[in-house]
């Protein structure tokens, strides 16, 4: 599943919903932070495998849906198969720790689209941890995991 790569990246609980479908809510982050994640949501949400691979750390370690890990370039192989398209993501419960050169970002995502060619729907928590490394953030860390009923 497309989703299991990113929901990442980077959620449909009504509070609250941001003001452009698919982006995480970055204001008072630094700068640079809160810019590099608003690239990674929307890389996601358009499979973009440039920027994806600028944002994704070179170790970058996925714990996906499945329960098994996935590095890189597995990552971005699942997010840009053809025939998967997002067509709404939403996030909410939000969670936001800085520190001077790493972040946890992280929250609810719901989302649909298609997978493979077959619909989907997805209601899961993830979280990303993001290293500044030579001046530029990059996730090298995210856990996602299908949300309980009633979350």
């Amino acid at each position: 599943m497309r989703v299991a790569s990113w929901i990442i990246i980077g959620a449909l609980v009504m509070p609250p919903v941001h003001a452009e479908q698919g982006v995480g809510d970055y204001q008072g982050l630094p700068a640079d932070l809160a810019a590099a994640a608003t690239a990674y949501d929307i890389a996601q949400m358009k499979s973009d495998r440039a920027g994806l691979e600028r944002l994704l750390a070179d170790d970058y370690l996925l714990a996906n849906l499945n329960g098994k890990n996935q590095n890189k370039a597995e990552s971005i192989a699942d997010a840009v198969v053809p025939g998967n398209k997002t067509t709404y993501v939403a996030i909410s419960q939000q969670v936001r720790k800085t520190w001077p050169d790493g972040a946890v970002l992280g929250g609810m995502v719901d989302a649909k689209g298609m997978d493979r060619g077959k619909p989907y729907t997805l209601r899961a928590r993830f979280v990303d941890v993001w290293a500044r490394r030579d001046g530029k953030w990059q996730v090298i860390f995210t856990q996602i995991h299908r949300a309980s009923p009633g979350e």
